[in-house]
C-alpha cells in the first residue's frame, strides 16, 4: 500500500536542521521532520542539583512541551506542569543526551535543553532527541572551559518506525502512527549502539523477525540522521541543513 505522502517505506520525510535559531540561548536549533517542527534551546547554568554538588560531575536535563495549536485541535496549555506524556518525553530525551556525554568533564555545571513543538505530525519526542543533541554540542563548544570534542564522546539521534498495513515503515508521520499495528521508537547512537527502544503491539502481537526487520529500517535511517548532524556541526558558516 503506499504511503500518503509517496514515500518509499525505508524513506524518512524531508529533514531540516537550523542552527542558530533564536538569538540568545547558548544553543537553538529549529529541527523539521517533515511537518514537525520543534524548537531545542540548550542554556548552560554554573550549578548543578543538590544530589550532584562537590562530584565534579555535570548534569544534562530536558524539558517538552506542545504549543496549544500544534495539533489539529487546540489543546490546552500546560500551565500546572507537564502531563504525564510530556514527563515522559523529557526524561527520554534527557537519558538519550547524558547516554553519549562524558559528565565529569563538564565541570559542576547543569545544561537545560528545551524541547518545544511548534508544529505536530508524528515523530515529536524523536526530532527533539536528534535536534537536541546539536543544540547541546553548540552550547558546549560556547561555553568557556568546556570542550564539546571531551564531553561529548559521540553522537545520538532517534526515529520512529512501524508496522502499517502489515507493512514495515520508518518514520510515521501522524496518520500512519494513528493506524499503525506496531508502533517504535529507536535511540541510538553514531556508532551504532542502542540507548532504548520504545515499542508497543497497538493490534496484534509482533515476532522476532519483525523486530529485526524494523531495527534494521531504524538503524539505517538514524544512520543518515547521525550524518546531517556531523554535517552541521562540522560546518562554519552554513545555518540550514538539509536530508
Amino acid at each position: 500500500m503506499p504511503r500518503p505522502d509517496g514515500r518509499a517505506p525505508d524513506q524518512l520525510r524531508p529533514t531540516t536542521v537550523t542552527r542558530d535559531f533564536l538569538r540568545h540561548p547558548e544553543g537553538s536549533v529549529l529541527v523539521e521532520f517533515g511537518d514537525t517542527k520543534v524548537i531545542c534551546t540548550a542554556t548552560v547554568e554554573d550549578k548543578v542539583p543538590s544530589f550532584l554538588k562537590g562530584q565534579g560531575l555535570g548534569w544534562i536535563t530536558a524539558e517538552y512541551g506542545m504549543l496549544p495549536r500544534s495539533t489539529n485541535t487546540r489543546m490546552t496549555r500546560e500551565n500546572r506542569g507537564p502531563s504525564g506524556r510530556s514527563q515522559e518525553i523529557q526524561r527520554l530525551v534527557g537519558r538519550a543526551l547524558r547516554a553519549v556525554a562524558n559528565r565529569g568533564k563538564m565541570g559542576e555545571r547543569t545544561v537545560w535543553i528545551d524541547c518545544d513543538v511548534i508544529q505536530a505530525d508524528g515523530g515529536t519526542r524523536t526530532a527533539a532527541i536528534t535536534g537536541g543533541f546539536v543544540a547541546l554540542a553548540d552550547a558546549l563548544g560556547r561555553k568557556p572551559g568546556v570542550s564539546p570534542t571531551a564531553v561529548l564522546r559521540d553522537c545520538v539521534a532517534a526515529i520512529s518506525v512501524g508496522i502499517v498495513g502489515a507493512q514495515a515503515l520508518l518514520d510515521l508521520d501522524y496518520a500512519e502512527d494513528s493506524a499503525a499495528e506496531v508502533d517504535m521508537n529507536v535511540v541510538m547512537t553514531g556508532g551504532g549502539e542502542f540507548v532504548e527502544v520504545q515499542g508497543t503491539a497497538e493490534q496484534v502481537p509482533f515476532g522476532r523477525a519483525r523486530l529485526d526487520e524494523m531495527l534494521g529500517l531504524a538503524e539505517r535511517g538514524i544512520r543518515r540522521l547521525i550524518g546531517l548532524q556531523r554535517e552541521a556541526l562540522q560546518a562554519r558558516d552554513t545555518r540550514v541543513f538539509r536530508l
